[in-house]
């Protein structure tokens, strides 16, 4: 997609990485990986070597946009890089479950804390909280590609400073209260690789966003510097959002009061405030998460604009110089709104967090394969650290994290089956 004007400035950019990546799994996904790991100390570790796993993957993906500036993603590196086929696969995975499936999952959240935080709201039929705000979001960036923008720059400037002085209260209430942290009277479990594989995987999901600035590239001016520094600034805030959320979630409340359950931020703040501090942390999960539809609204459909720019996709996904992709929009929002009708929470989790990061993992190594076939070889101290450990890690915790739960990797199949067929339908209709 060539320039369409420059609608993304490095702020704008910090925050689509941000309000992508603080959504439902940063307020979530603890509680599962506490059943799983069995104690508090490994699911903060999970924590920080995703985040840093993250890092690494921001740096990657700064060294892929400064090859390629277009905007499109993973489609665009691995077409480009590898094979049509390749980039059709992520593309098709980005267009099925990777955006929609990421929305549905922060929308059904939100439409939960939503209910617990207003009463009033739980006598709306099921699902129609989570429906309305994806068709909301999907609205607002159709208009304008500026007001879109800003909107979401506004949320998350919003959610930043609620929940800094959150953490601040919180941290204050720590200090005064010996009765704080609340101890764990298990000792600690065993470490079993394999559930700390599974783990990271759901909680790559809450650090995802970290190339979100990516999707973008082609409407940023000076994208070489802009986008890399978005998402390396972005990726680090998000490490320290989450690894300070999580960490007043997990001795902030009874481990047992938070094994295996979503709502894990809204127990512990009840736990240190009662119930008007449960009231006023899910109002601010809500907040979180509507930064994260609206990021990803604003994202995904610039992989599907690319596409059909290809050929990949029907010519009326395209978008026209200067305005949003609208169709394409329209699309991710239709999708989103299906899964929303057909998945639950959990499941969308374990399967999106196995598929994403094979995806992620295989663009960023297509840095190697450009570096063999065209001898680009990024000048940074950080090649080819960074996207080694990015890929390796990624790559290896995947693997167990399937061999953990088969399921994840069957789930993965169809689609990339279907991938596959969608491309040579796609280029018998090019021939």
């Amino acid at each position: 997609m060539k320039a369409r004007g420059h609608n993304f400035s490095v702020w704008t950019l910090v925050a689509l990485v941000v309000g992508n990546a603080v959504g439902a799994g940063i307020y979530t996904t603890s509680g599962f990986s506490l059943a799983d790991l069995g104690s508090r100390e490994w699911v903060l570790l999970a924590w920080l070597v995703a985040g840093f796993i993250a890092l690494t993957g921001a740096v990657s993906y700064g060294f892929l946009v400064r090859g390629i500036t277009e905007s499109g993603g993973e489609y665009l590196y691995l077409s480009r890089s590898i094979h049509p086929l390749a980039g059709f696969i992520a593309g098709w995975v980005s267009l099925l479950a990777g955006f929609p499936g990421a929305i549905a999952f922060a929308a059904l959240a939100f439409e939960a804390y939503a209910q617990a935080s207003i009463p009033a709201l739980k006598g709306i039929v099921s699902n129609l909280i989570a429906v309305s705000i994806v068709l909301i979001a999907g609205v607002i960036h159709i208009v304008r590609v500026r007001a879109g923008a800003r909107a979401h720059e506004w949320i998350v400037a919003f959610m930043l400073l609620i929940l800094t002085l959150g953490i601040v209260w919180i941290g204050m209430h720590f200090a005064i209260n010996p009765s704080l942290p609340i101890a764990d009277p298990a000792p600690l479990a065993p470490f079993s690789i394999f559930a700390f594989a599974n783990s990271l995987v759901w909680i790559s999901l809450s650090y995802s966003g970290f190339n979100a600035a990516a999707y973008v590239a082609g409407e940023v001016h000076d994208a070489r510097r802009a986008v890399p520094k978005g998402m390396v600034i972005g990726t680090i805030l998000t490490l320290v959002l989450c690894v300070g959320v999580n960490a007043v979630i997990l001795f902030g409340a009874e481990p047992d009061s938070l094994r295996g359950q979503a709502d894990i931020a809204a127990r512990a703040a009840q736990a240190l405030g009662g119930q008007d501090a449960r009231r006023v942390m899910e109002l601010v999960i809500a907040v979180s998460l509507l930064t994260s539809i609206t990021a990803m609204v604003l994202a995904g459909p610039r992989v599907y604009a690319k596409m059909a720019e290809d050929g990949a996709l029907p010519k009326l996904f395209r978008a026209r110089d200067g305005e949003p992709p609208r169709m394409s929009i329209a699309l991710q929002v239709i999708t989103a709104v299906l899964l929303i009708l057909l998945t639950d929470l959990r499941g969308l989790l374990s399967y999106l967090g196995f598929t994403l990061s094979l995806c992620l993992a295989l663009a960023v190594s297509s840095l190697f394969v450009r570096h063999w076939r065209l001898s680009e070889r990024p000048k940074s101290i950080w090649y080819p650290i960074a996207p080694l450990v990015f890929v390796l890690c990624t790559v290896s915790f995947a693997v167990l994290s399937a061999w953990h739960d088969p399921r994840q990797f069957y789930a993965a199949i169809p689609i990339v089956c279907m991938g596959g067929v969608a491309y040579l339908v796609a280029k018998r209709v090019q021939s």
